[in-house]
């Protein structure tokens, strides 16, 4: 996978986000646009896994904790989906700590409880990303 690859994909998401927002608009459960957008996504031929459980190892110590991530397409752009007012610092360093923790390049932080997906849309990359072609 290129760098260019992983940012088309991430654009493709973001426009089956946008359509999912469209249709619906703002004011529902987070659950709600996570089904819809695993449906959209996965109609646009993604292979998407949603709820994926983060595994947490410190020093060889195996961590039984309930991390989730929301969804994570093609095993690498790891969404996370909010429907919050505003987005928060722990919400950038939660998506930012999942992408380590699975060394995935790209995520992206998509808050549906606005009138413009793309103001408060917040994409990721980190040191994976960094070594892609």
């Amino acid at each position: 996978m290129t760098k260019k690859e992983v940012t088309q994909m991430s654009y493709d998401i973001v426009g089956c986000a946008i359509k999912v927002h469209n249709e619906l608009g703002p004011g529902l459960l987070e659950s709600v646009y996570e089904k819809c957008l695993k449906f959209e996504l996965e109609s646009n031929g993604f292979r998407v896994k949603q709820q994926v459980k983060v595994p947490v190892s410190y020093r060889g110590l195996e961590m039984d904790v309930e991390l989730r991530l929301d969804l994570l397409v093609n095993s690498t752009i790891i969404i996370e989906l909010k429907t919050v007012e505003n987005i928060l610092p722990v919400h950038q360093a939660q998506l930012l700590t999942y992408m380590k923790l699975l060394k995935k390049p790209q995520g992206l932080l998509i808050n549906f409880f606005t009138d413009n997906i793309t103001r408060n849309l917040k994409p990721f990359v980190n040191e994976y990303f960094k070594e892609l072609d």
